[in-house]
């Protein structure tokens, strides 16, 4: 009667046991970040929080603290002389994940210097890699291309997340949408129509532009041609605009609220 217990005792661990390992080797997701402003964070958080992952902030041996304009200075000497941000070690041990989703912000239009420091100190061969990122206006395409030039032995998703620093709010419903329609996450989102043709702009649309460009600190450029659809949420329109003899692309939504302010939403250079 003994050894009947001992051996129904002894499965029993083995079954929880193997249970554990199951759950451990089906959480194989990790959210990895680095935040200078915060902006980062919060989208971070968010993803975490979604898809029940593990998370991990980088952090620099030596932080900007500085102004605006010092922390400019700082990282553009850092960016000449090659002389990387060295990083604190990470707690986690990357070597146990299968999916990374990589956040940053966007630096002088690509992934900030400390993701560099990260590369240069970490394998990733073999990781597939979700990139997320926050911007003053855009630049999320030239990153990931920055990315897959800088990890080849990775499998970098040819879709990333991006989101003005000044929208962060607005980002647990467009992450939500993002996650779900590409695979990350399961659910259902109503697909969105595509574009209408390009067509010459019109005054109405122009005043659009300028309610939602109008105030940004750089020039975005003059719209030429206009395309919109419409959506759950209201009306998005692409711009083709004319920017210093250079073709660049600028989206704009407006919300259905009455009284809703025209947002610009991203770049495209």
């Amino acid at each position: 009667m003994k050894l009947k217990f001992m051996v129904a005792v002894m499965a029993a661990f083995a079954f929880v046991f193997s249970a554990c390992d199951s759950k451990d080797a089906v959480n194989k997701q990790l959210v990895l970040y680095y935040s200078q402003t915060g902006s980062t964070k919060v989208v971070a958080e968010e993803i975490q929080k979604m898809l029940d992952a593990d998370i991990e902030l980088i952090e620099l041996e030596n932080p900007y603290t500085g102004t605006y304009a010092e922390t400019l200075e700082r990282v553009k000497q850092e960016r000449e002389s090659g002389n990387l941000p060295a990083l604190k070690p990470l707690k986690v041990d990357l070597s146990k994940y299968e999916v990374i989703y990589l956040g940053y912000p966007i630096w002088f239009g690509t992934y900030a210097l400390p993701i560099a420091s990260l590369i240069k100190d970490h394998d990733f061969e073999g990781k597939k890699i979700v990139t997320f990122c926050t911007f003053g206006s855009g630049d999320l395409e030239s990153a990931l291309e920055d990315l897959k030039k800088a990890l080849p032995k990775a499998e970098i998703a040819e879709h990333g997340f991006g989101i003005r620093d000044v929208r962060v709010a607005a980002s647990g419903k467009e992450l939500n949408r993002f996650l779900i329609e590409y695979g990350y996450m399961d659910g259902q989102v109503e697909a969105l129509p595509g574009y209408s043709e390009m067509r010459p702009i019109m005054e109405e649309e122009k005043q659009i532009f300028e309610a939602a460009c109008g105030d940004y600190q750089y020039p975005l450029g003059t719209p030429i041609l206009v395309g919109k659809r419409g959506t759950p949420e209201g009306v998005d329109y692409i711009y083709e605009v004319e920017n210093y003899g250079k073709r660049n692309t600028v989206f704009v939504t407006v919300g259905h609220e009455e009284g809703a302010k025209p947002e610009f939403t991203r770049v495209v250079r």
